[in-house]
């Protein structure tokens, strides 16, 4: 099964960061990038799948070449391979849904799996106009995913106000990851 893994770079939460002058954003000189927690869930249950049913873990993102260093940590932590799509660092919405999809689409990918949301911005949008991009079916904020034993459905479990649902969804599909769906591991350093 291949499965894509679109990442973002975000500020390290644990940093101080600064509102520019005119509001319409934050000043990144001298911050340090990491991948979006939600992103990293992502990726680690993308690697649980392929572990279970073999497979390929691609993971991409959209934005400035200085991105390649949160690629190098999914890759670390155990993706196959990397695409990087160069863009400005003021890329709306659309625009890394638009990239994405057409990495997808390059890639023939059979699930995209991506974090429900960014811890910058905050938006929860970029999932759910991937999916309308690709005309795919999609299932939000999962807690846990499994696939039918042909691998032409999964089921996902998800979050709701009034607890948990589960739905099925015809592959390909998009799904986006909350937080309970697993711990991330480590990304492991050369050599070891």
């Amino acid at each position: 099964m291949k499965i894509l893994v679109p990442i973002k770079p975000v500020p390290n939460p644990d940093e101080k960061v600064k509102i520019k002058g005119d509001g319409s954003g934050i000043v990144l000189d001298n911050i340090k990038m990491v991948v979006n927690p939600f992103c990293e869930i992502a990726v680690e249950e993308a690697l649980r799948i392929r572990e279970k049913l073999t497979g390929e873990v691609v993971v991409v993102t959209v934005g400035p070449k200085e991105s390649e260093q949160q690629v190098r940590t999914a890759l670390a932590m155990g993706a196959d391979r990397a695409v990087l799509v160069e863009a400005g660092t003021d890329l709306d919405l659309s625009g890394g849904g638009e990239g994405s999809a057409k990495v997808v689409a390059d890639e023939k990918a059979e699930i995209v799996l991506m974090g429900k949301q960014s811890v910058d911005d905050d938006n929860n949008q970029v999932g759910q106009i991937l999916a309308a991009v690709l005309g795919w079916p999609q299932a939000t904020f999962a807690s846990k995913v499994e696939f039918a034993a042909d691998n032409k459905k999964a089921n996902v479990t998800r979050e709701v106000d009034g607890g948990l649902e589960t739905i099925e969804v015809a592959l390909p599909a998009v799904v986006t990851v909350d937080l309970r769906l697993n711990e991330p591991r480590y990304a492991s350093l050369p050599g070891s």
